[in-house]
């Protein structure tokens, strides 16, 4: 597994359109929440913040990044959400992999969510032996 090129990427897995709306999800989507990921390595942590309207919050690092995109409404036949995303705003700071992101820059990824729904993997292919992970759902609290 390429771990140190799905890290660099990761954070472009939660980004989508720039000068586009986002598409709502749908209101139990099971993608919707507060997911965290320990970057291995990296004594670093992302932090993707996925509302139902469509839209992203994401830290990584030092970045801070806003993001749209578009996620299937259901697995694939493999058990896969496919996940568009593009960049709609970015700090311009380094993510845990020593990377920036550009608004607008676009990227496909597949998200793999446990029976539990309380992780997921996130996989250039929908192929297992791709995936970085697992982001773990965080308590969402009314702060």
């Amino acid at each position: 597994m390429r771990t140190s090129r799905l890290v660099a990427v990761l954070p472009l897995a939660f980004a989508c359109i720039a000068n586009s709306h986002a598409d709502p999800l749908r209101a139990d989507h099971p993608l919707i929440g507060t997911w965290t990921w320990e970057v291995p390595d990296a004594k670093c942590s992302e932090l993707y913040r996925i509302r139902k309207d469509g839209t992203a919050l994401i830290t990584s690092g030092d970045e801070v990044a806003e993001t749209t995109f578009t996620i299937s409404a259901k697995p694939s036949a493999k058990g896969f959400y496919k996940w568009v995303d593009r960049v709609a705003k970015d700090n311009g700071k380094k993510d845990c992999a020593g990377e920036t992101m550009r608004v607008g820059q676009e990227l496909t990824n597949y998200v793999n969510i446990h029976p539990s729904g309380q992780a997921l993997l996130l996989c250039e292919r929908e192929d297992i032996n791709t995936c970085v992970g697992p982001l773990t759902r965080q308590k969402e609290t009314d702060n």
